[in-house]
């Protein structure tokens, strides 16, 4: 007598291939990590249709396809995103650089005065390079002195940076004589207000420098290194890694960043001046932030950096183009920075993920 079979409720018949089910929550959660990593864009893409209704229905008129406008916002937008770029690094590596805005303003001060002194002699296209070529130079000596207290005598970043704020400051005031430095030097003057195709000279140079550091952050063995040590620095050290070295070289980078910007800003008008860069410190902190780096290290973009400069330059020239305050601007550029770093806390809690190049 043989069994009767036995019913196969729950295996699926052989050779039949059964899919799991999909992990809605998997999609859900990656769908908002990319919502969070763009915000810096998401931010600039509301702001200029926030502006361009505005202009169009006030003045019956474009606001971005205006290239006045465009051109303008890319000019606000050169000195902050330089000192920006270094402030990434910096941040990525969890310190902070409070320095760069006087060492930009040293940088613009020597600037002028090598310019000055070098154009009799070297004529003026030689004394420009000259000139700028010092100014960066001199721009990296405190950068080293940074990257020496935090690195070798393990200063921490916010105090020993903000020591260097009050020297560069006192040594560019002494410099300047307490005042501006005018450049007499024609080829300087077109570099900082020159236009080819209608793009302006100081942007073209910001441009390519910012894409030289977008490369060296996402595509060399340093910028890994920065990753790692911002990310784990006891496990970057257990993986080889030289961290005083790296950091070394970092502040270093950071300074060498201000310097570029304070030439470029005494090219622009034509003077150094010693408190160049003081009112952008803040500024290049907050892009840095709004383009998605935590201020606990181990994440950014260059990339995201520049969103966060575009932004900080749509509010503040926007809000100039539509005749609304000034003191409008700080408000503005701070609620987005409290937003910034509500949703990177956000994400941390949520995925824990890190985010990079």
């Amino acid at each position: 007598m043989t069994s009767p079979p036995v019913p196969q409720t729950g295996a699926p018949p052989r050779g039949e291939h059964v899919s799991p089910p999909a992990d809605h929550a998997a999609k859900a959660k990656t769908l908002l990590q990319r919502i969070a990593d763009l915000r810096a864009w998401l931010f600039l893409a509301f702001l200029i249709l926030g502006f361009e209704a505005w202009s169009r229905i006030s003045f019956g008129g474009t606001f971005i396809f205006n290239p006045f406008n465009i051109q303008s916002i890319a000019i606000f937008a050169v000195a902050p995103l330089l000192l920006a770029t270094g402030q990434t690094f910096v941040i990525i590596s969890g310190g902070i650089d409070l320095s760069m805005g006087f060492i930009m303003g040293l940088a613009a001060v020597v600037a002028a005065h090598v310019i000055n002194w070098a154009t009799p002699g070297l004529g003026m296209g030689f004394a420009v390079i000259l000139g700028s070529l010092v100014a960066v130079g001199i721009a990296a000596i405190p950068g080293a002195v940074n990257g020496f207290l935090v690195a070798v005598l393990k200063v921490p970043p916010f105090i020993g940076t903000l020591g260097m704020f009050g020297v560069a400051r006192g040594v560019a005031f002494l410099l300047a004589g307490g005042t501006t430095v005018p450049v007499k030097n024609a080829v300087f003057a077109a570099l900082g207000n020159g236009r080819i195709w209608g793009i302006p000279y100081i942007v073209i140079v910001t441009a390519v420098f910012v894409l030289v550091m977008h490369y060296l952050l996402s595509q060399t063995k340093f910028g890994q290194h920065n990753y790692a040590i911002g990310a784990n620095a006891q496990a970057a050290r257990r993986a080889g890694i030289n961290i005083k070295a790296h950091l070394f070289k970092l502040y270093i980078l950071s300074g060498m960043c201000a310097g570029l910007a304070g030439v470029l800003y005494s090219a622009r008008f034509s003077a150094g001046a010693a408190q160049a860069g003081e009112p952008l410190l803040l500024d290049s902190v907050a892009a840095v932030v709004i383009g998605g780096a935590s201020l606990f290290g181990g994440s950014g973009t260059i990339l995201g950096t520049v969103a966060g400069a575009f932004v900080i330059a749509v509010i503040q020239y926007g809000l100039v183009f539509i005749n609304v305050a000034p003191f409008w601007q700080f408000i503005s550029v701070g609620v987005v920075i409290i937003i910034s770093v509500l949703i990177d806390q956000a994400q941390r809690r949520f995925s824990g993920g890190r985010q990079s190049e």
